[in-house]
């Protein structure tokens, strides 16, 4: 057993502060294989053709599907305290670097 499994079966979580102070993102490329989904997370200013890529999540498939099912229930719960959230149109941004559909 772990030294950071409980007997109870719950992990204790650290979160240090730099970790802490989490990274905005408004924009999210979802690539995958046959083996894994992996979440580009990117901070894209308007007016500004370049941006970097701020964050990279990779997932087996089976915790894609947990993530989005937790993400779904979620933005229901916020959705009931705070009302619906509006889905604006999105002007399309190219994407231009490099394969797509393969990680």
């Amino acid at each position: 057993m772990s030294d950071k499994t409980k007997k109870d079966g719950s992990v204790n979580i650290e979160l240090d502060p730099e970790t802490a102070q989490g990274t905005y993102s408004n924009l999210a490329i979802i690539n995958h294989s046959a083996s894994e989904f992996v979440v580009d997370f990117i901070n894209i200013m308007p007016g500004i053709p370049k941006a970097k890529v701020r964050s990279r999540i990779v997932l087996t498939p089976q915790h894609a599907k947990r993530f989005l099912k937790a993400l779904h229930e979620n933005v229901q719960r916020f959705e009931k305290s705070h009302g619906e959230i509006n889905d604006y149109e999105q002007p399309t941004i190219p994407l231009n670097f490099g394969p797509t559909g393969e990680a």
